[in-house]
């Protein structure tokens, strides 16, 4: 039964116009992402600047590429303007998801969840037929036009954005968020010179009603958007959200790509409207792509599909992204303070963070020490992030053991005295400063040399 179940789901197609449109104006954001990165000289302070760079825990063979960055970080431009033009787009794609990922992969210190977001949503779109309709691939080819593809390749991106907020929204569920207004009762009144709202973000009242507001945006946007009766309202809901977000936060390109994202829960009529749009500014004649044609599924076979791998590596993908974030209830203590499990699980803005660590290099041979000053081996950017988070902290001991030990010193001895406040906190010690950071192996266990949280966080 539950396989007649799947069948009946797989064979059932839809209009490809909403995924046409999706890939256009995601190529697009992409693009113009990509330029923005570029024209702020960002490429060159993160990313060929530092002389040392904090690699993912498992992805330390990822070889840096100094000034061949660039080379990057124009496969990932071209191939979004490929991939919004829909020419040779699964190359595009791939290269793009590569590329892409490989620039996240050099430098956890520019970690944001918006760029894991387009790193997990550029690899769906590998296996999803967005070229076949509104494409120069569907133009040139006339074998894989189609009006009509399977539904699962358009719920999947309904399911992947439902993740992302729902569990964005779950993450909110806490003590600090729900009853202290933290972080949002430290970062909004900073934002006093805003137009129109500057006077009332220094006032409590406000800071919890975007505490709660958020939440609850999170938690219900994605059936809101689901259900055809709410849906053009919740849109509205988005757009307001997204550019409120982007008027006080320093946040980039996220909340238009989170706009144009939620196009895909409308029906195929608003897209076949925004197609002929963008015929008529580009010159383009749309009926031939509204040709009679055979539809994805009997072009190459609902079959087919069911016996390949895909199925098998989508239906892994989402098993991942739907357990993969509750990785931290794998380790004790608070989940704010020690940060295990705390990366790709969508716990957007969640914490304010802010410390100081002192290192300090002891030669065994003679007991001589002195301190380090972390202006000689770091920017300022990756300071602020190594000072509150212990992988960083331990990954930048190493790096000082192996620096040391090459200017001739003999097993040099690494410690560290850290202090960090959290949400508002007094500021309390965060590493033991009696642990010899330079003996201690990362690994994905628990880091018993982290001082425990001294207060406590409900929640999820």
């Amino acid at each position: 039964m539950q396989y007649l179940i799947s069948k009946t789901y797989f064979t059932k197609t839809t209009e490809a116009a909403p995924l046409a449109v999706f890939r256009i104006l995601f190529g697009l954001m992409m693009f113009i992402s990509i330029v923005r990165f570029w024209a702020h000289g960002w490429i060159d302070k993160l990313y060929v600047q530092p002389r040392f760079f904090f690699s993912y825990y498992g992805f330390e063979w990822i070889p840096q590429l100094g000034s061949y960055t660039y080379i990057l970080f124009i496969i990932c431009g071209i191939t979004a303007l490929c991939i919004s033009l829909g020419y040779q787009y699964r190359i595009a794609i791939t290269l793009f998801f590569l590329s892409f990922t490989y620039i996240e992969l050099l430098d956890k210190t520019t970690y944001l969840n918006h760029y894991y977001f387009i790193s997990i949503l550029s690899f769906l779109l590998i296996f999803l037929p967005a070229h076949h309709y509104f494409s120069l691939d569907a133009k040139r080819g006339t074998t894989i036009r189609a009006t009509r593809i399977p539904n699962w390749s358009i719920d999947s991106i309904k399911v992947l954005l439902g993740i992302v907020y729902f569990y964005a929204g779950l993450a909110k569920l806490n003590s600090d968020w729900l009853l202290k207004a933290m972080p949002l009762k430290i970062w909004l009144p900073s934002k006093y010179d805003t137009p129109l709202i500057g006077t009332l973000l220094g006032q409590e009242w406000v800071h919890y009603a975007f505490s709660y507001t958020g939440a609850l945006y999170d938690l219900l946007i994605p059936f809101f958007l689901y259900y055809k009766r709410t849906r053009g309202v919740a849109f509205i809901i988005v757009v307001i959200f997204h550019i409120l977000t982007r008027v006080l936060f320093p946040i980039g390109m996220f909340p238009y790509i989170m706009i144009i994202s939620t196009l895909i829960f409308f029906d195929a009529g608003i897209h076949h409207k925004i197609l002929k749009i963008l015929s008529k500014l580009l010159g383009i004649d749309k009926s031939q792509f509204d040709k009679p044609s055979r539809t994805f599924a009997k072009q190459e076979g609902v079959h087919v599909f069911l016996k390949r791998s895909k199925f098998v590596l989508l239906a892994s993908f989402f098993a991942f992204q739907l357990l993969f974030p509750f990785r931290y209830l794998l380790y004790p203590g608070e989940l704010f303070w020690t940060e295990e499990g705390y990366r790709f699980s969508w716990r957007v803005m969640l914490i304010e963070k802010a410390g100081y660590a002192t290192f300090k290099i002891v030669n065994p041979k003679d007991k001589t020490r002195f301190y380090i000053n972390n202006d000689d081996f770091l920017t300022s950017f990756q300071q602020k992030q190594m000072a509150t988070q212990p992988d960083f902290i331990l990954q930048y001991a190493h790096y000082l053991r192996d620096h040391y030990i090459k200017e001739g010193m003999v097993a040099p001895e690494v410690y560290v005295e850290s202090y960090v406040t959290l949400n508002g906190r007094l500021s309390a010690q965060f590493i033991d400063p009696k642990i010899n950071l330079s003996t201690i192996k990362e690994s994905f266990e628990h880091k018993t040399w982290i001082i425990p949280f001294t207060d406590e966080i409900k929640g999820l």
